[in-house]
């Protein structure tokens, strides 16, 4: 027997749904612009960034989260990516004003062929109606 959740807490978990999708839609446009700071307007300052081997950063500033994705889409343009796509997106409601969020991203070139594709999930707190993100795990495959 399964127990359906209050309407409210439904609705709240499908609030906190669309704007976890909202968030990575907006994560798609800003990745095209290959512009660090573009990207790291989603992203709460401190952030940790933590890689499929372990290894992890922190950035303390919204600077330092600008350059290190500056940083990043350097790398990818340097692979053939020319932007990037999310699908399979999970959330989990953490609280009224914060979810984690598992998506599958696949970077793509100029004719759509996937270059580089991982996992990766993100600690989201809500700001002002939107999502931002302060820390993030990539999965190995």
């Amino acid at each position: 027997m399964s127990i359906d959740p209050p309407p409210s807490i439904a609705s709240a978990s499908a609030n906190l749904q669309r704007t976890a999708e909202a968030f990575f839609d907006e994560f798609d446009r800003a990745f095209a612009t290959f512009d660090g700071a573009v990207v790291a307007a989603r992203y709460a300052a401190p952030y940790l960034a933590v890689r499929s081997d372990g290894s992890s950063e922190c950035f303390v500033t919204n600077d330092a989260i600008a350059t290190y994705f500056h940083r990043l889409l350097d790398d990818y343009r340097q692979q053939g990516c020319r932007t990037c796509r999310h699908q399979d997106l999970r959330v989990v409601e953490a609280g009224s004003a914060a979810a984690f969020a598992t998506v599958t991203w696949r970077l793509l070139d100029d004719d759509g062929w996937s270059v580089h594709t991982w996992r990766e999930s993100y600690n989201l707190l809500l700001s002002n109606g939107r999502f931002r993100a302060c820390a993030s795990v990539s999965h190995s495959r």
